[in-house]
């Protein structure tokens, strides 16, 4: 199976009460060869008129925070877990998450993004079930957006919607800073070709963990890098999180 034969299910796609009440069902769209792909948690009222993603209200809000960033909407694969508009702007219901996702799981098979970044909490929750990552508590959640994650060889990077900056402007900022990591993992870390980790990662002694979640991930928060950058000394064996390990020397 292709994408367009994928798209075409889904646009056809009648298995949950949500097709009696849509206009359209919103297939992915952007780029597919991405690196990074965007997981919203369903349409909304512009969305399901037009056929197209992120064209509301949110989709300014997104478009903003993606030119603070320095990203381009075609560099992305964007998508939804569920793939028609709620009725009212309800939380999606469990049968409908269960009979939806599978489109997102070929979509993610066949797009094979490095990194998936889930949009809110039912998104985000429906990724690391996925992907076998422990899902924080209510209160915790917020802790989680913009941390990098690696499980089953793939990066994850939860974000709060663009749409909660429509019902709490005070939280802009936050997110603002939060997406600009986009930016960060849209490259790899420019010390990654003369850096240590990359030489003991070759040789067998560095877990590959380290090398996805920093050199080739959140960089801009590696020690070592931020230490580069100021023309600050630090030991070859010196962790990206800063920790120290001469076993790596021995």
């Amino acid at each position: 199976m292709n994408i367009e034969d994928l798209n075409k299910q889904i646009r056809q796609c009648h298995k949950c009460r949500l097709s009696e009440t849509r206009k359209n069902a919103i297939c992915g769209e952007g780029n597919l060869n991405a690196k990074i792909m965007l997981i919203a948690q369903a349409p909304g009222e512009n969305e399901d008129r037009e056929g197209k993603m992120f064209i509301g209200p949110s989709g300014k809000v997104l478009d903003e925070l993606l030119k603070l960033s320095g990203i381009d909407r075609n560099d992305l694969y964007m998508t939804n877990l569920v793939k028609c508009m709620l009725p009212k702007y309800r939380k999606p219901k469990q049968d409908e998450i269960d009979v939806c996702s599978s489109y997102l799981d070929k979509e993610i098979e066949l797009i094979n993004p490095e990194v998936l970044v889930p949009l809110g909490r039912y998104a985000t929750d429906y990724i690391f079930e996925k992907y076998s990552l422990p899902i924080p508590s209510k209160q915790e959640f917020h802790l989680i957006y913009g941390k990098l994650f690696w499980a089953n060889n793939v990066k994850i990077m939860p974000l709060q919607h663009p749409a909660a900056a429509l019902y709490n402007p005070g939280i802009k900022d936050e997110m603002v800073k939060s997406y600009h990591k986009l930016k960060i993992l849209s490259n790899n870390c420019k010390w990654f070709p003369t850096c240590p980790m990359r030489r003991f990662y070759e040789r067998g002694k560095l877990d590959r963990r380290w090398i996805e979640l920093y050199c080739k991930g959140d960089w801009e928060s590696c020690i070592r890098y931020q230490m580069e950058e100021r023309g600050e000394f630090h030991p070859d064996w010196m962790l990206p999180d800063g920790s120290l390990d001469k076993r790596l020397i021995g």
